[in-house]
């Protein structure tokens, strides 16, 4: 009864800040959780580079591929590369990463080229399906990041993005489909904060019987995530000097997504998921971002507090 009022009353202040969308905070060592609409399905925008990080750690660990492979990675700008506010999405000129290292990159600073260096290396239907041998559901990936960088966002001016946000919220349908084919979850890439919850537990709980995801390629996502440098979102809330963050964002027109695990110095740890629309149309939201650390971090304490 208390979880229930909880969650109605952070679902009435989400709505007057602007927002909807989809939390769930798990105790992965008791497998309690509190959520609001966990089961929501969003398009996912960075956050799959998770699964595509996992996709191709675990590739290496088998010998399919070979991390010290250096890649070229084309400038943002130029033909063949892929537009992006980090790192290879803004070099002026070509660059050779090796395989391990465009890993970071796509995870710790949320690289654009990177990811869609890695996914030429391993489709998104070879990801999906690594994702499946794993048992892991609920999450599907359909297409590239380069696809993320061609929606009405970059055909119009800075002055005008606001008509873009303004598309993004009124153009889709009750059954979450849309005109923007990136916001359209039968044809973007796909999860529910439950699945990025599954994901992460998977990941910090890992079997010692062989059944799930191999510890070594666990331990190298868990150590990409942690390097993120993202931290405007959910980490001011969830992050101290006796809590450690590792976590990733995801970032599109109007959605605002963030997933990771905080580990506290007492042995706790919780994964927390936050998959977010925004009803206000305009592309920089501070206080959206801290709304929706304030809700994960109240979800986080009711159960830290039992």
């Amino acid at each position: 009864m208390i979880a229930e009022r909880l969650v109605t009353a952070l679902r009435a202040e989400l709505r007057e800040g602007g927002l909807t969308g989809s939390f769930l905070v798990r105790d992965l060592d008791t497998g309690e959780e509190v959520g609001i609409d966990p089961d929501l399905e969003l398009p996912t925008a960075s956050l799959v580079k998770v699964p595509l990080a996992l996709a191709t750690v675990e590739r290496i660990r088998r010998g399919e591929l070979d991390g010290a492979e250096p890649i070229t990675i084309a400038p943002g700008a130029a033909p063949g590369g892929t537009p992006g506010p980090t790192g290879t999405g803004r070099f002026r000129r070509p660059a050779r990463v090796a395989v391990d290292d465009l890993v970071h990159l796509a995870v710790a600073i949320s690289d654009n080229g990177a990811a869609d260096a890695l996914f030429a290396l391993t489709p998104p239907g070879r990801v999906t399906g690594l994702l499946r041998e794993h048992g892991l559901r609920g999450i599907t990936v359909r297409h590239t990041i380069g696809e993320l960088s061609d929606t009405p966002a970059e055909r119009l001016p800075d002055a005008e993005l606001h008509l873009a946000h303004a598309l993004a919220i009124d153009a889709g349908t009750r059954g979450r489909g849309h005109l923007v084919p990136q916001l359209d979850v039968s044809r973007a890439n796909s999860g529910t904060a439950r699945a990025f919850v599954d994901l992460l537990e998977a990941l910090w709980v890992v079997p010692t019987d062989g059944s799930g995801i191999h510890p070594e390629t666990a331990a190298r996502v868990r150590e990409a995530m942690g390097d993120n440098l993202l931290r405007h979102r959910l980490a001011p809330d969830l992050v101290s000097d006796s809590a450690r963050w590792s976590s990733k964002t995801g970032t599109l027109l109007n959605l605002r997504h963030e997933v990771g695990v905080v580990e506290h110095a007492d042995g706790g740890r919780f994964a927390v998921a936050a998959l977010t629309e925004s009803r206000v149309p305009a592309a920089v939201q501070p206080d959206a971002e801290a709304l929706m650390g304030r809700v994960a971090r109240t979800l986080r304490d009711h159960l830290r507090g039992r």
